[in-house]
C-alpha cells in the first residue's frame, strides 16, 4: 500500500463520514449557530443605529444648550441694558425735581423778601409820616404861639392866594 495514492475505499467512507457530518451539522448546528451570528450581527447593528442617535442627540443638546446660552446672555445684557437705563433715568429725574425744588424754593424766598421789603417800606413810611406829623405839629404849635404870627402867616397866605 502506497501512501501517497489514495485508495477508493477510503475516500468513499471519508466522504460519507464528511456528508454525514455536514448533514448532522447541517439539521442540529448550522442554524442555531447562523441564528446567533445573525442576532448578533442584528444586535451590533442595533448598537450602531442606537450609538448614532445619541450621537445626533448629543448634537441637538449642545445646539440647544448653545442657543440657551446666547438667548441668556441675549436677556442678561438687555436686563442690564434696561438697568442702566433705568438708573439714568431716575438720575435724570431726581436732578430734574431737584433743579424744580431749588427753583420754587429760590422764588419762594424772592418773594418772602419782596413781601418783607414792602413791610418794611409800609412801616418805614409810616415812621416817616408820623414823625413828620410830629414835626410839622411842633412847628406848627410854636409859629400859632404866636399872635403876630398868626396873623403875618395868614395875610401872607392870603396874598399868595388867587381868585380865580
Amino acid at each position: 500500500m502506497d501512501l501517497v495514492t489514495p485508495d477508493v475505499g477510503l475516500l468513499f467512507w471519508t466522504f460519507i463520514s464528511f456528508a454525514i457530518l455536514f448533514f448532522v451539522l447541517r439539521k442540529f448546528a448550522w442554524k442555531p449557530i447562523l441564528g446567533t451570528v445573525n442576532d448578533r450581527e442584528q444586535s451590533i447593528k442595533d448598537a450602531l443605529a442606537s450609538a448614532e442617535n445619541a450621537k445626533k442627540e448629543m448634537e441637538n443638546l449642545t445646539a440647544d444648550n448653545e442657543r440657551i446660552l446666547k438667548e441668556a446672555r441675549a436677556e442678561r445684557e438687555m436686563m442690564i441694558k434696561e438697568a442702566r437705563d433705568l438708573k439714568t433715568k431716575m438720575i435724570s429725574d431726581a436732578k430734574e425735581e431737584a433743579k424744580i425744588t431749588a427753583d420754587s424754593m429760590i422764588v419762594q424766598a424772592q418773594e418772602a423778601i419782596e413781601n418783607e421789603k414792602k413791610s418794611a417800606m409800609a412801616d418805614l413810611k409810616s415812621q416817616v409820616a408820623s414823625l413828620s406829623v410830629e414835626i410839622a405839629e411842633k412847628v406848627v404849635k410854636d409859629e400859632l404861639s404866636n399872635k403876630d404870627r398868626q396873623l403875618k402867616i395868614v395875610e401872607d397866605m392870603l396874598g399868595e392866594a388867587t381868585l380865580n
